[in-house]
């Protein structure tokens, strides 16, 4: 960078004063000059050149006659002249820097200032013994000068009486100065100027420079092609980045194409290729890879891998037709006598072994772990031994179970049990199988029906027989070669080991030290025992194992799979927590009457599924017709299970499985299933007439359902005791099990879940006083208005009715 060259400093080596300079500046350059103000190569040329042709000579005579006159003397201290660069406009040569002065005053403004104190507009290396440039001779007319040698400080000394000069040697030296001039203007340019006048004529703009960069950039762009990874959806300012060039080019892109989009919108794949290609970039597919697919192996296997596995059975029926009597036989029937007693803890899974193979069965209390599995996708059993009564015959949870099995899609037998007994008619179970769909073998069909007796041991090893046999019908097969997958059976919190979970292997080997994903829980198996209670290292398909490890207790019915990376494990389940909190706060997905003409104009809804349940048998099948009778061309309206009695928890799950409506007809829901409704949204409809069903299902399937009353729930009391007063008429002695009972509330009477009667209280008693009201955990007596036939058990549901209009 230059050496800042003041006016006080050149002032002072060109010996004037410093108003004459400034005077000049003034004069020449637009802005106000001072002393101390730096001055520039242009300025600098203006100063020297005016003020040397001020003090220009006409020639140099006197001065050499003078010097050759002079015997040879000391050299003459000379200070390396100040280094002026030579008019523009005429090929006048410098004076020299030093020489005596011919005229007086006059020629003492010519003198140069001390060698110490000179300063230079660059900064470059002296020349040493430089000689002085070709001078002019002075007139004859001029006095002749003392030549005598002028003692100086400090310097060096220069011959200057030596009249040869080399031309050339001068010529390289001010070409260099050229070629230094033009590389001190350019380091002059990076100078910060703060003054408005030093930017006039400067460089270009940074609009102009930036332009000429995104014109370099599309330059390379087209000689040399980037290649980008574009999925099926990407943001406008994502695929800028991935361009390398701005978001407003890519917008401006879009809208050349006639797509109006902000750097925020989401483009499809198409057009985010197309605007690629006008950036002369390549276009490649991106396949998002999700973390299932990255650790989880789903990929199918080869028949060469295949190896039989033993069958999955679950047993089913109604409560005394004998299940857990014939699970027990089997059980221990088939297991040797030093296991028999050796069997330490149950797992709800266990193995037995027939003639070389094993068959797996699953102890499930009721259908709520198989219509949960079934609710999640789990094809967990292959078959399902269905256990009937001979002298019962069919009952309510039999045809519960049969509606189950089959939606399940799994092979149904039939097990004929108490033929120990007397009355029984297995024929007469055959024939009401009929009525379901289950025609036996003996008449044709293909439901094999097998009479036994759990109590007497008799035709259990026939049983078992059919159920390899159907097994091998099915062909059912596994790899224990790969990454085990499988279902949860069930799961409990250990206070001792922690989260347990029963699981049954479905497929590949499941060992000890795993990494398991199940559901939205992951960890480590620690420790896997077997149906014996027996520590086992590793479990192939088919197998039931009980581990530990997990960090919470999973679900009944998720899956679990066996994964290489621990920590996209923990991130997988981390995702899955996260999309299940949103499907907490997403838009109702149930069915129920008030969406339903939505979603049938959407195009969501082809099929309207009911559950039906009713105090009488002729009550269920009387609303069946009539609510399939309401099939139209948009939607068909299935009854997909009937039954008599209060609506259970079973009816329950299998509408959250099968997104049904249940509707009910002088029954009410117990409370375990009524609170499982109102977790999992299933949409509940009770009605004491027929009619009001029909007309209701009708006007929500036109998108006319009308605002409506609807009722409060307030409380339940159970009837303790029942007390006849004279004067008074029946009191009832009640303790309030939930909510609270209002002396203006309706109450309803139900016994064993059969509505039998609809009351309002007449009167609400503590003791001896009136009161408005009585809280839950409270005795109270009551008393009805009309109905009197109460007994001890009865519920007493307090409810009142609420106008309520949607939207």
């Amino acid at each position: 960078m230059m050496i800042k060259y003041r006016v006080h400093e050149v002032a002072k080596d060109l010996n004037v004063p410093n108003k004459d300079v400034i005077d000049l500046l003034n004069a020449n350059f637009e802005g106000q000059k001072k002393h101390m103000t730096a001055l520039n190569e242009d300025e600098l040329d203006v100063v020297f050149e005016s003020f040397t042709q001020k003090h220009a000579m006409e020639n140099l005579d006197a001065y050499f006659a003078d010097r050759e006159a002079e015997p040879e003397a000391a050299p003459v201290e000379k200070a390396a002249p100040v280094q002026q660069p030579a008019p523009k406009a005429e090929p006048a040569p410098q004076q020299p820097a030093a020489k005596k002065p011919a005229n007086g005053d006059a020629q003492k403004k010519q003198q140069p200032p001390k060698p110490q104190n000179q300063k230079r507009p660059e900064q470059r290396p002296q020349p040493q013994k430089s000689q002085p440039a070709p001078v002019q001779q002075k007139p004859a007319e001029q006095p002749a000068v003392d030549t005598s040698a002028v003692k100086r400080s400090t310097g060096r000394l220069v011959d200057t009486r030596s009249s040869h000069v080399d031309i050339e040697r001068y010529n390289e030296k001010y070409d260099r100065l050229a070629s230094e001039k033009g590389a001190a203007e350019n380091t002059v340019q990076k100078q910060k100027l703060t003054q408005r006048s030093h930017r006039r004529g400067k460089p270009q703009s940074r609009k102009e420079t930036e332009a000429e960069r995104l014109r370099r950039i599309a330059m390379e762009r087209k000689a040399k092609p980037i290649t980008v990874l574009i999925p099926d959806e990407i943001v406008v300012n994502e695929l800028a980045l991935r361009l390398k060039a701005t978001a407003a080019e890519v917008v401006k892109k879009l809208m050349m194409m006639g797509v109006f989009a902000t750097v925020n919108d989401v483009i499809d794949f198409d057009t985010a290729s197309l605007v690629a290609m006008e950036f002369h970039a390549k276009v490649e597919k991106e396949v998002v890879v999700t973390i299932e697919e990255q650790i989880i192996d789903d990929s199918e296997d080869d028949d060469s891998n295949l190896v039989p596995r033993a069958p999955v059975v679950v047993v089913m029926g109604h409560v005394d037709h004998g299940k857990t009597s014939l699970l027990d036989a089997i059980r221990h029937a088939n297991v040797t006598a030093s296991e028999a007693g050796g069997i330490t803890q149950h797992i709800g899974a266990y193995r037995v072994p027939i003639d070389g193979r094993e068959i797996t069965f699953l102890d499930t209390p009721g259908h709520a772990a198989f219509t949960t599995m079934r609710a999640r996708g789990a094809q967990v059993t292959d078959i399902a031994v269905l256990v009937v009564a001979a002298d019962d015959g069919i009952m309510p949870q039999t045809v519960e179970a049969i509606n189950h099995a089959k939606a399940a899609g799994v092979s149904i037998i039939v097990a004929i049990n108490k033929m120990d007994k007397v009355g029984a008619n297995p024929d007469h179970v055959k024939q009401q199988l009929t009525e379901y769909e289950l025609v036996p073998e003996e008449w044709g069909g293909d439901t094999p029906c097998i009479p036994v007796s759990a109590v007497k041991k008799e035709g259990i090893d026939d049983l078992l027989e059919m159920i390899l046999l159907v097994a091998d019908m099915k062909e059912l097969k596994a790899n224990p070669d790969r990454a085990a997958k499988g279902t949860v059976i069930e799961a409990r919190l250990d206070k001792g080991r922690g989260p347990i979970a029963t699981v049954l292997v479905q497929n590949g080997t499941l060992h000890a030290g795993d990494i398991v994903v199940a559901g939205t829980t992951v960890g480590r198996v620690r420790a896997m025992m077997n149906d014996r209670g027996e520590r086992v290292k590793e479990a192939g398909p088919s197998v039931p194992v009980e581990i530990t490890g997990l960090n919470d207790v999973p679900t009944g019915g998720d899956i679990f799979n066996a994964v290489s990376d621990e920590r996209l494990a923990r991130e997988l389940v981390e995702q899955r927590i996260n999309e299940q909190k949103e499907e907490m706060f997403n838009a109702q997905t149930r069915v129920t009457l008030e969406n339903l003409f939505d979603r049938m104009q959407q195009g969501d809804m082809k099929e309207l599924k009911i559950i039906v349940k009713a105090d009488v048998q002729g009550s269920v099948e009387a609303v069946r017709q009539s609510l399939e009778k309401l099939s139209n061309d948009e939607v068909r309206v299935h009854v997909i299970h009937g039954g008599v009695g209060a609506v259970n928890e079973s009816d329950v799950m299998l509408a959250g499985a099968s997104n049904a409506i249940i509707v009910g007809f002088n029954v009410r829901p117990d409370p375990v299933a009524e609170e499982n409704a109102k977790r999992d949204g299933v949409d509940m409809r009770l009605y004491r007439v027929i009619y009001e069903c029909i007309e209701e299902i009708e006007s929500a399937m036109k998108g006319m359902l009308a605002p409506k009353f609807r009722e409060v729930l307030l409380g339940r009391a159970e009837c303790r005791e029942v007390y006849k007063i004279s004067n008074v008429g029946i009191v009832i002695g009640a303790h309030v099990t939930s909510g609270k009972i209002t002396r203006s509330a309706q109450v309803r009477v139900v016994r064993d879940g059969i509505v039998i009667a609809d009351d309002k209280v007449a009167s609400l008693r503590r003791f001896k006083d009136d009161v408005k009201e009585v809280a839950d955990g409270y005795d109270c007596g009551i008393c009805l208005e009309r109905f009197n036939d109460i007994k001890e058990g009865d519920v007493l549901e307090a409810f009142m009715m609420e106008e309520y209009r949607e939207g």
